[in-house]
């Protein structure tokens, strides 16, 4: 692909990046540049706003030397000069909070105020602006800012054209966890839509993947199969990108072509898990609860769409001497625990995976269970896919009978044909191999927008 750089220049000491492309979307050549992670990539409709004191380069070979800058802190030390003079909204929800755990809500409201902006509403995505609620909801009001919340998890899963009329901007600042299938980088992808057809602008303010930026790993699902909340776009289930960097994907590769503006974090490396971003763990979602089962999620969470329960709201745990949460614990009343955990753990050791299992009881949502406990024994090189397949390729074999995968099972795996190859015997490991020539494709075109170094 022939690029050139268009623009280069500062806004109140933020470093602006603006990029122009020779050859139209359609016709893009999508091999990776040598440098990809230390080079700005060059955008057609993207900019990408850096932290005032560092150059792109001096980013990306930081280290990490304490706290790692969301967007939105990097976005104050430019004191919103991008904001200046204009009416924006704000995407966001309880995860959209600076580093020392203040809301961005309430950041952006009270600058504005001091830096010649307006904020004059705000959306929810699913679970709500607080990330309490399991259900769909009708729009509110902020308590403490008085700013309308309108929801984009009832009626619409996009805001409407007449609520984007009276804005210039349409911020977004929420937690992803790195899942194809985890609704909120969906929400985005439909919002930028909706901001392209209105001309107006849409900035995304950059979060740490929470389970790393490294590993890429899963099924791409058909475009035919793509376009709702839990599949937008053909990307692996675990993408290994920041919402920025997807953002940049969607806009540019899958042709949104939205003014879009991303506000980079500084001082993230694609290595790093969430625990070691100096920032505090916020639940993404109600059951969402602890690193390690965000970890486990793109591969054992398609459990949710099965007959297992997958430990949502549970209260006890018998038979391990760990704490457990939600999407680490898996089982049914039918389930004798120890048979499952010494099936998993013989097909699948855990020096293949990463991941191993112990035979527990646990309650939740008032129901007792009889499963296995899944556990990270390698948090920098693991495969919850192949485990995830492994426990539903087990449980086929053990349950035929009383286990169930329901209809949203192959859709979250993105593989339509998956029930019917793991019935009729095929290996999780060819399966996964048979991803693969699929899976290299999008790891040469992901090096086109990454922003940030290994």
């Amino acid at each position: 692909m022939q690029c050139f750089l268009r623009a280069q220049g500062y806004i109140a000491g933020a470093l602006i990046l603006g990029f122009s492309c020779a050859m139209p979307l359609a016709s893009q050549n999508v091999s990776p540049p040598e440098t990809a992670a230390k080079q700005p990539p060059k955008y057609a409709h993207s900019t990408v706003i850096r932290h005032p004191a560092m150059s792109a380069e001096d980013l990306a070979a930081s280290g990490n030397s304490g706290v790692v800058l969301p967007g939105i802190d990097v976005l104050a030390e430019t004191k919103f000069a991008i904001l200046r003079g204009r009416r924006a909204a704000l995407i966001s929800n309880h995860t959209g909070v600076n580093r020392t755990g203040e809301r961005t809500a309430d950041v952006l409201f009270a600058a504005s105020r001091q830096r010649g902006f307006q904020l004059r509403k705000l959306f929810a995505p699913e679970h709500g602006f607080g990330g309490t609620l399991d259900e769909k909801f009708t729009s509110m009001r902020d308590e403490k800012t008085g700013l309308p919340v309108l929801s984009l998890y009832g009626q619409n899963y996009a805001p409407k054209p007449e609520d984007l009329a009276d804005i210039d901007d349409l911020i977004f600042d929420i937690q992803d966890i790195g899942t194809r299938f985890y609704t909120y980088q969906a929400t985005m992808a439909l919002a930028m839509r909706v901001a392209a057809s209105r001309g107006k602008r849409f900035i995304v303010l950059d979060r740490p993947n929470p389970i790393g930026g490294a590993l890429v790993q899963g099924a791409i699902p058909a475009p035919e199969q793509c376009g709702g909340l839990t599949s937008i776009y053909p990307i692996p289930t675990r993408h290994g990108m920041t919402i920025a960097e997807l953002a940049l994907l969607y806009n540019e590769h899958f042709g949104i072509g939205c003014q879009l503006a991303v506000v980079a974090m500084q001082g993230w490396r694609r290595a790093m898990l969430h625990d070691e971003t100096g920032l505090v763990w916020t639940h993404p979602s109600p059951n969402m609860r602890s690193v390690e089962g965000a970890v486990l999620y793109p591969g054992l969470g398609t459990a949710e769409t099965t007959s297992l329960s997958v430990g949502r709201n549970v209260t006890a745990v018998e038979g391990t001497k760990r704490k457990a949460y939600p999407f680490e614990l898996y089982g049914a009343a039918f389930v004798d625990q120890s048979r499952l955990a010494r099936e998993l753990n013989s097909a699948l050791p855990a020096s293949k995976s990463g991941i191993s299992f112990t035979p527990v009881r646990f309650t939740a949502g008032g129901k007792q269970y009889r499963g296995v406990q899944a556990g990270l024994r390698d948090r920098k090189q693991n495969n919850p896919i192949l485990a995830g397949l492994h426990l539903i390729k087990t449980m086929l074999r053990l349950y035929p009978r009383d286990f169930r995968l329901f209809s949203g099972f192959s859709k979250e795996v993105g593989d339509p044909k998956i029930e019917a190859r793991l019935r009729a015997g095929e290996s999780p490991e060819a399966i996964i191999a048979s991803w693969q020539p699929a899976l290299d494709r999008f790891m040469r075109l992901r090096e086109n927008y990454l922003l940030y170094a290994e």
